[in-house]
């Protein structure tokens, strides 16, 4: 039997008139380029997700893992992504060819923001490209290079809730800056570091639910 639901949300307007609009923090926090925060999150990420679509909207989103730093970082617009071998699905690549458009989002170990990044996607082989994306001597067969058009830092919030880094060892000195300083230098903000680093650590407090 068929779910029935009375209250379905069918416009921005409805939804906004319970949500409410972001803060000028959050509209001012998406860059278009890979910054010195940016690249230091993907160069001591391990692991990451790659959101891709066909053309008739059906959706894969694929997990892909590497020491850390295996994305490259060509130029503040470009990353290259190896492609490891697997099931041969291609589902991932298969959505790329139809569609360009893919979302990513990295994460590191303990850390409990993430950053997430938006962009077009293309499949290559060159050979210097799979060269740099070696690993252990082996070569992918594909790179995924992502031309960047959003980048921003997301807040801890899901990650608190989910206890994910609940074992990691806290005290573990913090390898990227923290998520205020992003931020601020993101989105030229008129507040201080510790001031909008405090504001975060009391809405993680007091409004995950």
């Amino acid at each position: 039997m068929e779910l029935t639901f009375n209250n379905i949300i069918s416009t921005e307007e409805e939804l906004r008139a319970i949500l409410g609009y972001p803060s000028e923090i959050v509209t001012r926090k998406t860059i278009s380029y890979i910054d010195e925060h940016c690249k230091s999150f993907i160069e001591n990420s391990p692991f990451i997700t790659i959101a891709t679509s066909d053309l008739h909207g059906n959706f894969d989103v694929s997990p892909k893992g590497d020491p850390a730093g295996f994305v490259k970082i060509m130029d503040d617009k470009t990353l290259a992504i190896p492609d490891r071998p697997g099931n041969a699905k291609a589902d991932t690549l298969t959505n790329i060819i139809k569609n360009p458009y893919v979302g990513l989002i990295f994460l590191i170990p303990g850390i409990k923001e993430t950053l997430r990044i938006n962009g077009e996607a293309k499949i290559v082989t060159d050979e210097s490209i799979l060269e740099l994306l070696s690993c252990d001597g082996k070569k992918p067969l594909f790179a995924i290079i992502v031309t960047v058009k959003e980048a921003f830092l997301h807040c801890a919030k899901c990650m608190i809730r989910s206890k994910l880094w609940k074992t990691y060892e806290e005290n573990k000195a913090r390898p990227v800056p923290i998520l205020a300083k992003a931020l601020v230098d993101h989105g030229k903000l008129d507040i201080s570091v510790q001031e909008l680093d405090d504001m975060i650590k009391n809405d993680e407090k007091t409004n995950l639910y």
